[in-house]
């Protein structure tokens, strides 16, 4: 039985989701051995490509990590390109399989020691670089920070710089994850400096855009923020990435956090939310719809909701508690808004909180000149006061005063000349 007629067999069976028989004529394909027959070498590699994605298809992870380590050996006589190739396709099947980050942790190692000892540099770098985002999707930035330190020594001294841009964009995001702003700032500054002397792919490019509105949001300059993630979802639409609905949820983010209803509203009604549309955008929705309408109680049920699609990002979760100091103050101004006293035990049961919180909060937001009143804590009050007018005569009369000082001190001065 020719190889040509057992590849056919395989997808044939795999395509009837017959996994033990693929897989059994996938591995006697791979059992063959190549030599110098290039055609039996590309048939070895489509073989690898498709028992990879068969065993992601029915979530074989320890059978995905062994065919990884197998591939090395199967490719040994092809070009160093071609089995980095091979390597990267085969890794990058896990991205879909849940719960797979150890396994991906430990597989990629793994590589890389095989790499070390084969003396592939190349290979090496970009498997080190794949594990540094795969420590910051697991969350061990420290273990990221060690790795990426020695990569950018490295790579600024081999000056590459396509792998260096990747590499400091990773910095920028474990600094920030760290909450370290400055260094996460200066990381991105240097990773754009690099991408500038380079033709930047359009992914890569997306990614810096989202990193800068990402940092500028966290400046509280979401009208800038919003200017970054409006390029960044570009890049991540044209290349149909999975991103995009995050970018898409950072914009609404943005107009929600600037009180800009009727752009949110504009945003919700346009292409781009309906090609994304789903609970991601529905959660959105929801939280904007709550600040519109000034209510906490709206904003809490949301949050309970779409506990899945908000509370598990970092970058809204993040806002989440200046969104809700800003929400809070609304609602307390809301209702406070038709009275000159009030109990504060009524405002408290209005906006369902404890009293003593409300209290507190009353007292901070008279501090800060939200509203003008006084609490009358004796009798538990709340008295509100007009907001003051600035008299006009006070100003004008300083005016004078100083116009007054003028004309006597160039007096003085022409007096100084004559004498």
């Amino acid at each position: 039985m020719t190889t040509t007629s057992l590849l056919q067999q395989a997808q044939a069976a795999a395509e009837a989701n017959n996994l033990v028989a693929a897989e059994h004529l996938y591995n006697e394909i791979l059992a063959k051995k190549a030599g110098s027959n290039e055609k039996t070498a590309a048939e070895q590699e489509t073989a690898l490509y498709e028992l990879g994605a068969l065993y992601r298809d029915h979530k074989k992870v320890k059978e995905l990590q062994q065919l990884i380590q197998s591939s090395r050996s199967v490719m040994s006589g092809a070009a160093k390109s071609k089995v980095a190739k091979i390597i990267r396709t085969l890794i990058d099947l896990f991205s879909t399989l849940p719960d797979s980050i150890d396994p991906q942790i430990a597989v990629t190692k793994d590589c890389i020691e095989w790499a070390v000892s084969e003396r592939r540099n190349f290979l090496r770098q970009n498997l080190e670089t794949r594990l540094v985002s795969l420590y910051i999707e697991r969350g061990s930035y420290y273990d990221a920070l060690n790795l990426i330190n020695t990569l950018l020594k490295e790579l600024k001294r081999l000056d590459d710089k396509m792998v260096l841009v990747e590499v400091q964009l990773f910095e920028s995001r474990v600094y920030h994850a760290l909450r370290n702003i400055p260094k996460s700032r200066a990381a991105l500054t240097s990773a754009r400096t690099s991408a500038n002397a380079i033709y930047c792919p359009t992914l890569m490019q997306a990614n810096l855009d989202m990193q800068s509105g990402v940092l500028h949001a966290e400046d509280k300059d979401y009208k800038t923020a919003f200017s970054y993630f409006v390029e960044a979802l570009d890049g991540y639409s044209a290349q149909e990435d999975k991103h995009a609905v995050s970018v898409l949820k950072y914009m609404l983010l943005c107009k929600i956090m600037l009180t800009l209803t009727d752009d949110v509203n504009s945003l919700l009604s346009g292409k781009m939310a309906q090609k994304y549309a789903g609970r991601d955008i529905d959660a959105m929705k929801a939280v904007a719809m709550a600040h519109s309408n000034r209510s906490l109680k709206q904003f809490e049920e949301a949050l309970e909701t779409y506990k899945t699609e908000l509370s598990s990002d970092p970058i809204i979760r993040s806002h989440f508690t200046a969104l809700y100091d800003t929400l809070l103050e609304q609602n307390l101004v809301r209702v406070i808004e038709p009275f000159s006293c009030v109990e504060i035990s009524h405002v408290a049961d209005s906006v369902g909180l404890d009293t003593r919180q409300v209290e507190g909060k009353l007292s901070q937001m008279i501090l800060d000149k939200v509203f003008y009143g006084v609490l009358d804590q004796g009798n538990g009050w709340l008295i509100v006061f007009d907001e003051p007018r600035n008299d006009a005569t006070y100003d004008s009369a300083l005016d004078t005063i100083r116009h007054m000082t003028t004309v006597v001190d160039l007096l003085y001065e022409k007096a100084s000349k004559l004498n």
